[in-house]
Protein backbone atom coordinates (compact mmCIF):
# COMPACT_ATOMS: atom_id res chain seq x y z
CA UNK A 1 0.00 0.00 0.00
CA UNK A 2 1.26 3.42 -0.91
CA UNK A 3 1.39 6.49 1.22
CA UNK A 4 -40.29 -2.54 2.85
CA UNK A 5 -38.55 -2.59 6.20
CA UNK A 6 -35.16 -4.19 6.08
CA UNK A 7 -34.90 -7.53 7.90
CA UNK A 8 -32.38 -8.53 10.51
CA UNK A 9 -29.38 -10.32 8.99
CA UNK A 10 -27.94 -13.55 10.44
CA UNK A 11 -24.64 -11.87 11.43
CA UNK A 12 -26.37 -9.05 13.30
CA UNK A 13 -27.07 -9.11 17.02
CA UNK A 14 -30.88 -9.21 17.45
CA UNK A 15 -32.57 -6.04 18.63
CA UNK A 16 -30.67 -3.41 16.62
CA UNK A 17 -33.22 -0.82 15.56
CA UNK A 18 -33.65 2.82 14.72
CA UNK A 19 -36.46 5.34 14.59
CA UNK A 20 -36.85 6.99 11.21
CA UNK A 21 -38.44 10.11 9.72
CA UNK A 22 -38.77 11.58 6.24
CA UNK A 23 -37.40 15.03 7.17
CA UNK A 24 -34.78 16.74 9.36
CA UNK A 25 -36.90 19.67 10.56
CA UNK A 26 -38.39 19.10 14.05
CA UNK A 27 -41.68 20.76 13.09
CA UNK A 28 -41.97 18.82 9.85
CA UNK A 29 -41.32 15.54 11.66
CA UNK A 30 -44.48 16.08 13.72
CA UNK A 31 -46.69 16.15 10.63
CA UNK A 32 -48.77 13.10 9.67
CA UNK A 33 -46.90 10.60 7.52
CA UNK A 34 -43.42 11.93 8.34
CA UNK A 35 -42.60 9.23 10.89
CA UNK A 36 -41.66 5.80 9.56
CA UNK A 37 -41.72 4.28 13.03
CA UNK A 38 -39.09 1.96 14.47
CA UNK A 39 -37.27 -0.17 11.90
CA UNK A 40 -35.16 -3.27 12.48
CA UNK A 41 -32.10 -2.95 10.29
CA UNK A 42 -28.87 -4.48 9.12
CA UNK A 43 -25.86 -2.15 9.28
CA UNK A 44 -24.91 -2.62 5.65
CA UNK A 45 -24.70 -0.43 2.58
CA UNK A 46 -27.50 -2.33 0.83
CA UNK A 47 -30.05 -1.88 3.60
CA UNK A 48 -29.07 1.75 4.15
CA UNK A 49 -29.60 2.39 0.44
CA UNK A 50 -33.02 0.83 0.94
CA UNK A 51 -33.75 3.21 3.80
CA UNK A 52 -32.85 6.15 1.57
CA UNK A 53 -35.14 4.81 -1.14
CA UNK A 54 -37.95 4.59 1.44
CA UNK A 55 -37.52 8.30 2.10
CA UNK A 56 -35.56 8.10 5.36
CA UNK A 57 -33.67 11.35 6.00
CA UNK A 58 -33.46 11.47 9.81
CA UNK A 59 -32.78 8.57 12.19
CA UNK A 60 -32.25 7.85 15.87
CA UNK A 61 -30.28 4.84 17.13
CA UNK A 62 -31.86 2.54 19.69
CA UNK A 63 -28.93 2.65 22.16
CA UNK A 64 -25.60 4.43 22.75
CA UNK A 65 -22.41 3.29 21.05
CA UNK A 66 -20.22 2.34 24.01
CA UNK A 67 -16.61 1.73 23.00
CA UNK A 68 -15.58 1.31 26.63
CA UNK A 69 -17.81 -1.67 27.39
CA UNK A 70 -16.09 -4.99 28.07
CA UNK A 71 -16.70 -8.36 26.46
CA UNK A 72 -17.02 -9.74 22.96
CA UNK A 73 -20.81 -9.34 22.83
CA UNK A 74 -20.55 -5.67 23.87
CA UNK A 75 -17.81 -5.07 21.30
CA UNK A 76 -19.93 -6.66 18.57
CA UNK A 77 -22.96 -4.57 19.50
CA UNK A 78 -20.91 -1.36 19.52
CA UNK A 79 -19.39 -2.07 16.11
CA UNK A 80 -22.77 -3.01 14.60
CA UNK A 81 -24.18 0.37 15.65
CA UNK A 82 -21.05 2.22 14.61
CA UNK A 83 -21.19 0.53 11.23
CA UNK A 84 -24.77 1.69 10.85
CA UNK A 85 -23.72 5.28 11.66
CA UNK A 86 -20.94 5.02 9.07
CA UNK A 87 -23.23 3.79 6.30
CA UNK A 88 -25.97 6.32 7.14
CA UNK A 89 -23.34 9.08 7.03
CA UNK A 90 -22.26 7.86 3.58
CA UNK A 91 -25.85 8.36 2.36
CA UNK A 92 -26.14 11.81 4.01
CA UNK A 93 -28.82 10.56 6.43
CA UNK A 94 -28.95 12.51 9.71
CA UNK A 95 -28.23 10.28 12.72
CA UNK A 96 -29.09 11.05 16.35
CA UNK A 97 -26.72 8.85 18.34
CA UNK A 98 -24.75 8.92 21.59
CA UNK A 99 -21.09 7.97 21.93
CA UNK A 100 -19.21 6.79 25.00
CA UNK A 101 -15.43 6.57 24.77
CA UNK A 102 -12.96 5.10 27.27
CA UNK A 103 -11.36 8.16 28.98
CA UNK A 104 -7.80 6.87 28.49
CA UNK A 105 -8.22 6.88 24.68
CA UNK A 106 -10.94 9.47 24.21
CA UNK A 107 -8.74 12.46 23.33
CA UNK A 108 -7.46 10.66 20.23
CA UNK A 109 -10.37 8.36 19.43
CA UNK A 110 -12.99 11.03 18.78
CA UNK A 111 -10.78 12.45 16.00
CA UNK A 112 -10.44 8.99 14.46
CA UNK A 113 -14.25 8.86 14.29
CA UNK A 114 -14.74 12.47 13.21
CA UNK A 115 -15.66 11.55 9.62
CA UNK A 116 -18.93 10.14 10.95
CA UNK A 117 -22.06 12.21 11.48
CA UNK A 118 -21.47 14.03 14.81
CA UNK A 119 -23.09 12.34 17.82
CA UNK A 120 -25.82 13.96 19.88
CA UNK A 121 -23.79 13.46 23.08
CA UNK A 122 -20.17 12.55 23.72
CA UNK A 123 -18.72 11.24 26.98
CA UNK A 124 -15.15 10.25 27.77
CA UNK A 125 -12.89 13.13 26.66
CA UNK A 126 -11.73 15.46 29.43
CA UNK A 127 -13.15 18.38 27.45
CA UNK A 128 -16.13 16.53 25.98
CA UNK A 129 -18.03 19.73 25.22
CA UNK A 130 -15.09 21.21 23.32
CA UNK A 131 -14.46 17.96 21.43
CA UNK A 132 -18.12 17.72 20.43
CA UNK A 133 -18.17 21.35 19.28
CA UNK A 134 -15.05 20.76 17.15
CA UNK A 135 -16.59 17.60 15.69
CA UNK A 136 -19.81 19.38 14.76
CA UNK A 137 -18.23 22.50 13.30
CA UNK A 138 -15.51 20.72 11.29
CA UNK A 139 -17.54 17.82 9.94
CA UNK A 140 -18.36 17.43 6.25
CA UNK A 141 -19.15 14.54 3.94
CA UNK A 142 -16.33 12.57 2.27
CA UNK A 143 -13.89 13.33 5.07
CA UNK A 144 -12.68 9.71 5.05
CA UNK A 145 -13.74 7.65 2.05
CA UNK A 146 -12.56 4.74 -0.06
CA UNK A 147 -13.26 3.71 -3.60
CA UNK A 148 -12.46 0.65 -5.67
CA UNK A 149 -11.14 1.12 -9.16
CA UNK A 150 -10.04 -1.45 -11.74
CA UNK A 151 -7.41 -3.39 -9.81
CA UNK A 152 -6.86 -0.99 -6.91
CA UNK A 153 -8.34 0.46 -3.73
CA UNK A 154 -7.86 4.12 -2.84
CA UNK A 155 -8.50 5.84 0.49
CA UNK A 156 -8.74 9.61 0.93
CA UNK A 157 -8.42 10.95 4.46
CA UNK A 158 -8.92 14.56 5.59
CA UNK A 159 -9.58 13.96 9.31
CA UNK A 160 -6.31 15.62 10.28
CA UNK A 161 -6.76 18.77 8.15
CA UNK A 162 -4.68 17.86 5.10
CA UNK A 163 -5.37 15.32 2.37
CA UNK A 164 -3.76 11.91 2.86
CA UNK A 165 -4.16 9.53 -0.05
CA UNK A 166 -3.38 5.82 0.05
CA UNK A 167 -3.52 3.50 -2.96
CA UNK A 168 -3.23 -0.29 -2.79
CA UNK A 169 -3.13 -2.45 -5.92
CA UNK A 170 -2.50 -5.89 -4.41
CA UNK A 171 -5.53 -8.23 -4.23
CA UNK A 172 -4.89 -9.02 -0.55
CA UNK A 173 -5.57 -5.40 0.40
CA UNK A 174 -8.91 -5.48 -1.40
CA UNK A 175 -9.73 -8.75 0.32
CA UNK A 176 -8.79 -7.29 3.71
CA UNK A 177 -11.08 -4.28 3.18
CA UNK A 178 -13.97 -6.60 2.30
CA UNK A 179 -13.40 -8.62 5.48
CA UNK A 180 -12.91 -5.62 7.76
CA UNK A 181 -16.03 -3.82 6.50
CA UNK A 182 -18.33 -5.73 8.86
CA UNK A 183 -15.82 -6.10 11.70
CA UNK A 184 -13.90 -9.38 12.06
CA UNK A 185 -11.52 -11.11 14.44
CA UNK A 186 -8.12 -9.53 13.89
CA UNK A 187 -6.58 -12.90 12.94
CA UNK A 188 -8.87 -13.08 9.88
CA UNK A 189 -6.77 -10.38 8.22
CA UNK A 190 -3.05 -10.72 7.33
CA UNK A 191 -1.07 -9.22 10.21
CA UNK A 192 1.09 -6.95 8.03
CA UNK A 193 -1.92 -5.53 6.17
CA UNK A 194 -3.81 -4.95 9.42
CA UNK A 195 -0.76 -3.22 10.88
CA UNK A 196 -0.52 -0.86 7.91
CA UNK A 197 -4.20 0.01 8.10
CA UNK A 198 -4.05 0.43 11.87
CA UNK A 199 -0.96 2.66 11.72
CA UNK A 200 -2.87 4.99 9.36
CA UNK A 201 -5.95 4.97 11.65
CA UNK A 202 -8.08 3.31 8.98
CA UNK A 203 -9.08 0.45 11.30
CA UNK A 204 -10.69 0.58 14.73
CA UNK A 205 -9.60 -2.16 17.13
CA UNK A 206 -12.10 -3.15 19.80
CA UNK A 207 -10.98 -6.14 21.81
CA UNK A 208 -10.27 -8.94 19.33
CA UNK A 209 -12.35 -7.26 16.62
CA UNK A 210 -11.03 -5.02 13.86
CA UNK A 211 -13.34 -2.79 11.82
CA UNK A 212 -12.96 -0.67 8.66
CA UNK A 213 -13.49 3.04 9.34
CA UNK A 214 -13.78 4.67 5.88
CA UNK A 215 -17.11 4.62 4.09
CA UNK A 216 -17.38 3.85 0.42
CA UNK A 217 -18.04 6.71 -1.96
CA UNK A 218 -20.27 6.14 -4.99
CA UNK A 219 -19.92 9.66 -6.37
CA UNK A 220 -17.88 12.74 -5.42
CA UNK A 221 -19.71 15.67 -3.89
CA UNK A 222 -17.22 18.01 -5.56
CA UNK A 223 -14.98 17.78 -8.60
CA UNK A 224 -12.56 14.90 -8.13
CA UNK A 225 -9.51 17.16 -8.00
CA UNK A 226 -11.01 19.07 -5.06
CA UNK A 227 -11.88 16.07 -2.88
Amino acid sequence: MTTTTPDLAPDLAPGLALRAWRDHDPEARRLPGMSLGTLSVTPGAGDVAGLWAMGVRHTELDAPVDLGAAGTAAHRAALDRLRLVRDLTAHAVWVDWDLRLPPERAAHQWKVLSHLHPPRTLTGPEDAEGALHAWRTRHYLCKLVWRQGPGFVQIRDRRWGDLRRFTADEPRYRDAVARLDTGVHHTDVPADVLREFTDEHLVLRLGDLAWWLPYRVSRWLQEAMAV
